[in-house]
């Protein structure tokens, strides 16, 4: 049945775009949702009883920027269809124009462009789009702003756009307003088209292009009704978008200001390889490539984007979205992340960099990737004992969390564990998540009795054991027995026990909700050793502590 649907809306929309092609172009657009013929502004002007394309032929200064509009033809849903938009300024619909006059431009490198699909939509994009806007816009002595087609904003007043002499501004006409201008409007990229479209970022332009999608939008789109519980619809408007940018910062919009660090091609490439060499999954991953891809890409673009309105000062220190997204804090000691001191002085980020002015805020050209891995990705990672959904299983015991406020403590609390029998050798395994391919020093953090009770006489060091679980790049468990070392605490200080130095993890498990990696402890005093040791134990957290050969 629903096979039978979709082959019957196939059909449907076949006829129905066979029956539009062949109405009038104003006719046919000025049916579209994204093509209103209806504006509100004060700048509009009666009068004129040509259309805009007519006032453009009529004008033999501007034959070839007619020529152009007459061989570009108007795109949607990435299709070209028949209309040009010499059609579209032929018809009911209001624009305002500005038309650079002949000699201004090489009008033949465009008509040469637009003989083919992907040139005609470059020609749109990056030239008629920089010239029409669907407002009516007069020029006065007042300065304001024009959003043009292409989402740009360009100024206007004194006779000027966006610093282009007018010769003749203010021509109305019957379907809106046409300003003759000295030469073209000049078209400066956002930043998103600088690293997309400049050949010395063409690393990070490659990375993000592959995630551009197109989003339907039902609610701007025109529908025919229901049939058979389907959604018909007679004009489906889709919007572009990018969905990493929704993760790292909106550089394609025109309507906020942004600075973003970017590292040539070489330099990129360098800093992209040696990151994705620390988000290697495991074969049981699916669709591993694709997930190392987006999570390294993340890994280098996270910190390199910056919102103009989240900074307070720009020389002192810079914040990045991920900041605000995330509130970078220190918490116990733990080091802060987002946010880069003295950008612009020696070891800043910024330090040399090379400043691009974008549409849209300032791109900072680098040789190289400005950051280091332990600012960013390379981080260590704490599990914390108190946290109860990181306990995988226990024998022979119990346990409390407590909490203590002290900067020697890891987020205020620990975990208090107590063996069920005075002669119990107990254990506790622990999962530690979002751990990288690559290679740590891994810790227990055991806290002394006298934490919490400076009077407490029993300075007794527990005695255990630890066990490494882990997956290899086939996805096998493995275990690691620390070499079967018996480990002491320092009973009189807070104490870092290595368990294992320099373990590297073959994969990561970045991300992901399987549990990879996780670390049992083990109560190991013999009955005979009782009284010099304790099973009791004050455990503050797992640590995980990269190095970076």
């Amino acid at each position: 049945m629903k096979e039978k649907v979709l082959n019957r809306l196939t059909n449907m929309w076949r006829g129905f775009m066979q029956c539009v092609l062949c109405i009038a172009a104003a006719t046919l657009f000025g049916a579209c949702t994204e093509w209103s013929d209806h504006y509100d502004g004060a700048d509009s002007a009666e009068g004129g009883n040509l259309t805009l394309w007519q006032q453009l032929k009529g004008n033999p200064q501007l034959s070839d920027f007619c020529q152009v509009l007459e061989q570009t033809k108007v795109f949607r849903m990435h299709k070209k269809t028949p209309v040009s938009y010499a059609d579209l300024l032929d018809g009911g619909q209001s624009f305002t124009i500005v038309a650079p006059v002949n000699g201004s431009f090489n009008k033949d490198s465009l008509l040469q462009l637009v003989q083919t699909a992907q040139g005609d939509s470059v020609v749109e994009r990056f030239f008629v789009f920089n010239h029409l806007a669907r407002s009516l816009n007069s020029v006065g002595a007042e300065p304001k702003s024009m959003f043009l087609l292409n989402k740009k904003h360009v100024s206007m007043g004194d006779g000027a756009i966006e610093g282009v002499r007018l010769t003749n501004p203010n021509i109305h006409a019957k379907n809106g307003v046409l300003h003759i201008a000295e030469r073209p409007l000049p078209y400066q990229r956002n930043l998103y088209e600088a690293v997309c479209d400049l050949p010395e970022f063409s690393g990070i332009g490659a990375n993000l292009r592959q995630y551009e999608e197109d989003e339907f939008d039902a609610d701007r789109s025109v529908s025919s009704g229901i049939i058979e519980g389907v959604p018909v619809y007679v004009d489906s408007v889709v919007t572009e978008y990018n969905r990493l940018l929704q993760s790292i910062g909106y550089i394609d919009s025109e309507d906020s200001l942004y600075w973003m660090v970017a590292p040539t091609a070489a330099g990129w490439q360098k800093a992209w390889d040696e990151a994705a060499a620390c988000f290697q999954f495991d074969e049981k991953v699916l669709k591993r490539d694709s997930i190392q891809q987006y999570w390294t890409n993340r890994a280098l673009l996270d910190d390199a984007i910056f919102n103009t309105t989240d900074q307070r000062t720009f020389t002192d220190s810079l914040v990045s979205v991920q900041y605000r997204l995330h509130r970078g804090s220190q918490v116990s000691g733990k080091p802060v992340y987002h946010v880069f001191q003295k950008p612009f002085g020696e070891g800043g980020i910024l330090k040399d960099a090379e400043r691009i002015e974008c549409s849209n805020g300032v791109l900072f050209k680098t040789q190289e990737w400005p950051f280091t891995p332990e600012q960013t990705y390379l981080r260590p990672l704490w599990s914390e004992a108190e946290q109860a959904q990181l306990i995988l299983n226990n024998k022979d015991c119990s346990y409390n969390t407590r909490r203590l406020a002290s900067d020697s403590i890891s987020e205020g609390a620990y975990l208090q564990i107590m063996p069920d029998k005075a002669t119990s050798n107990w254990e506790i395994n622990f999962r530690v998540n979002n751990t990288l391919s690559t290679t740590y020093d891994v810790c227990a953090v055991v806290l002394p009795k006298t934490i919490n009770d400076v009077a407490n006489a029993d300075l007794r060091p527990c005695k255990f054991k630890a066990t490494i679980y882990y997956v290899d790049v086939d996805g096998t468990e493995k275990s690691f027995n620390c070499d079967n070392t018996q480990f002491k605490n320092d009973p009189e200080r807070v104490d870092t026990i290595v368990l294992a130095e320099n373990f590297q993890l073959p994969v990561c498990n970045y991300q992901q909700n399987d549990i990879k990696f996780s670390i049992r402890l083990q109560c190991s005093i013999t009955a005979r050793e009782t009284s010099s040791y304790s099973r009791e134990m004050y455990l503050d957290c797992i640590y995980l502590r990269p190095r970076r050969n």
